[in-house]
Parts: structure tokens; C-alpha cells; sequence
């Protein structure tokens, strides 16, 4: 397979950050630096990053975490702020998160070791369904409801969003909650969503990732997938 498909089947970091390393001369095939894309390698090679070798990930791990507000869906912060892997010190092998949550947003978040699934997942071609509660400022009208249906411009280029599905749960003086569901990954997509039809999220919480849901399971708490729900995950 592909140099940077094997790193980040093992675990090193994502398919694109694993051919940034490849760029930078710090990976070595056999003893050979490899600083051009498209190297082949087998599992019989000796890969080596830094130095040190690289060996292919056995121990698959899933983990569907509830992530609370005020977290950064990053391995690290350079503003000292909590990660979501802080809460993974002591576990067992090194997981990363599948995309990410606004550090203002709440709600399922997956972890894996699994690179392969999780450039499956995020790749656009896979049309993921993302499911969220958001409540906002106001009352959303009918007119805004078929707008987020359609499709809405965000973004400096004022690119319409894909057709979401949005439906109305909850109704306040002051507040409107809703369902909405996405496929999509834009950065701060649903806020800017409802921000182009005139509404402010007040609070954003990703209830179902594909074929995972959330369920009950508290802000900060976690669990690892059952076989059948990683079954369902590859079958996407």
C-alpha cells in the first residue's frame, strides 16, 4: 500500500499530516529516507519515523465520548485549554478523534486507532449523516425552515450547504429547538446555518454520528463501541 496510508493505518496521525512528514524527509523505508508520494510498502518493511519504527495497529479501539462544552477536539492546545484526549491519558493505545466539535459545542465525538475507517468517514464521498439539537435565539419561521432545507450560502465564497433535514422540537418566548441533520463537515456549519437566516445558536449538541447515537450517556462520560456498532460503522 501507499507510504501514507500505512502511517496513518498505524496509527501516526491523519492520511494528509502522514504525507507532510513524508515531505519533510522524516520517514525512512528500509533504511532509505522517503521524501516522495507514491512509495509502496509491505508489511515486511521496516518503517521508520523519526528513528523509531513503525509497526501496524493491532488493538482496534473505538470510543464513543460524550464530549461537555468548553473541551478542543485537537491532541494538544497552544492556549492551555482542556483537549478530549485529556480525559484518555491512561488509556491503553493512542486514539485520535473522527473530525471535530467546536470547543463551544457538546455531544458525541468517536475516537479510534483505526486510521483506515476514519479517512472513510471523513471523506466527503461517504455522505456521513450528522445529527444535532441546536437551540437559538428567537422564533424560526417557516420561511427559515425551507431556506435550511434547501440549502443556505456560508462562508466568504457564499457556497449554498447541502439540503439538511430541520424540524422544530421545542418552542420558547424568546427560544426556538430543533433537529437538525447534516452530511456535510464545514467548519461551525449549523452556527453559520442558522446565522445566515437571521438566528444565534445558543447551544449546539451532536446527538447521532451515522449509525451511533448518543443516548444517555452524561457529558464526560464514554464507552467503547459494541462489535455490532463498528460493524455498522465499516459498512458505511
Amino acid at each position: 500500500m501507499r507510504l501514507q496510508k500505512y502511517l496513518a493505518q498505524a496509527g501516526v496521525a491523519s492520511r494528509r499530516k502522514c504525507e507532510e512528514l513524508i515531505a519533510q524527509g522524516r520517514v525512512a523505508v528500509n533504511g532509505a529516507q522517503v521524501s516522495q508520494m507514491g512509495a509502496q510498502v509491505t508489511p515486511d518493511d521496516c518503517v521508520e519515523l523519526d528513528g523509531r519504527l513503525v509497526t501496524p495497529v493491532t488493538d482496534l479501539r473505538y470510543i464513543l465520548y460524550h464530549k461537555p462544552w468548553g473541551e478542543v477536539t485537537t491532541v494538544c492546545d497552544d492556549r492551555g485549554r482542556d483537549t478530549v484526549l485529556d480525559r484518555f491519558q491512561g488509556f491503553p493505545v493512542r486514539i485520535y478523534p473522527v473530525g471535530r466539535l467546536d470547543y463551544d459545542s457538546g455531544g458525541l465525538l468517536l475516537l479510534t486507532n483505526d486510521g483506515a475507517l476514519t479517512q472513510r468517514l471523513l471523506h466527503p464521498s461517504r455522505l456521513v449523516d450528522k445529527a444535532y439539537l441546536a437551540r437559538v435565539t428567537g422564533r424560526v419561521s417557516p420561511q427559515s425552515l425551507d431556506a435550511l432545507r434547501r440549502g443556505v450560502p456560508i462562508g466568504p465564497d457564499e457556497r449554498p450547504t447541502a439540503p439538511a433535514q430541520v424540524r422544530v422540537t421545542g418552542r420558547e418566548t424568546f427560544a426556538t429547538t430543533l433537529s437538525v441533520t447534516i452530511h456535510e463537515g464545514r467548519n461551525r456549519q449549523v452556527r453559520r446555518m442558522f446565522q445566515a437566516v437571521g438566528h444565534r445558536v445558543l447551544a449546539l449538541r451532536r446527538v447521532r454520528f451515522g449509525p451511533l447515537s448518543l443516548g444517555d450517556l452524561p457529558p464526560g462520560a464514554w464507552r467503547e463501541l459494541t462489535a455490532a456498532e463498528v460493524e455498522s460503522l465499516q459498512a458505511l
